[in-house]
């Protein structure tokens, strides 16, 4: 449940800081299964059981905590931690230049960061869908870094003669796409997995090679 997760002072009642946490929380799932435009703050209140007052104490809109939300994914749960601050195993790769390597560290995180929080996920699709502001800050502040990153590494390839010469955001567009459909046909479409029913890690391994044989020299 996710009181459990909240912390409490010693006569049991909630913390502010765990009350916060508390009506962010319940507003991702809501957001993500109603959009910004469907849900209330009495909605999100009556949800996180405490008073539409109090989640106006801690948030002077629903604008203020619909933006929120994204700062909260990335300083605290590491949404927006890139794969390169902390995977050895990839950064290791670069240095090697070990091309297939490099690619499927980068699609297994990502696969399983859209798997973690299918709730993100499903509110960042109805964030774009509304053209509300949380998705172009996701893609400036995140999005666009991964362009960057990836674009960078298969520039340097390029240089290396290892790479055929192309528009390097191209091959990322193809890569993400690659992985964000398969994320898409997973959280919304085809839960069942009836089309396709493989794990994260062998769809890991056949993006980065259809893409690498789609680059190299």
């Amino acid at each position: 449940m996710i009181t459990d997760f909240f912390k409490c002072d010693h006569n049991g009642r909630m913390t502010g800081d765990a009350r916060r946490e508390q009506i962010l929380q319940t507003a991702v799932d809501l957001f993500s299964k109603r959009g910004f435009k469907g849900t209330t703050t009495k909605e999100i209140a009556k949800a996180a059981g405490v008073s539409e007052a109090m989640v106006f104490r801690h948030f002077a809109s629903k604008d203020e905590l619909y933006g929120a939300i994204l700062h909260n994914k990335g300083c605290q749960e590491g949404v927006q931690r890139f794969p390169w601050d902390e995977n050895e195993e990839l950064i290791e790769a670069i240095k090697r230049k070990d091309d297939f390597a490099v690619f499927y560290n980068l699609a297994i995180n990502a696969l399983d960061k859209h798997h973690s929080d299918v709730g993100f996920m499903r509110l960042l699709f109805y964030s774009a869908l509304e053209e509300h502001d949380l998705a172009e800050r996701f893609f400036g502040e995140f999005v666009a870094r991964i362009y960057g990153f990836i674009g960078g590494y298969i520039e340097e390839r390029q240089r290396d003669g290892a790479f055929r010469e192309f528009e390097p955001k191209i091959a990322v567009r193809a890569f993400m796409g690659m992985m964000i459909h398969h994320s898409l046909n997973n959280i919304l479409w085809d839960k069942q997995r009836n089309i396709l029913d493989i794990t994260n890690e062998e769809a890991a391994k056949n993006f980065a090679e259809i893409l690498l044989r789609g680059i190299k020299a």
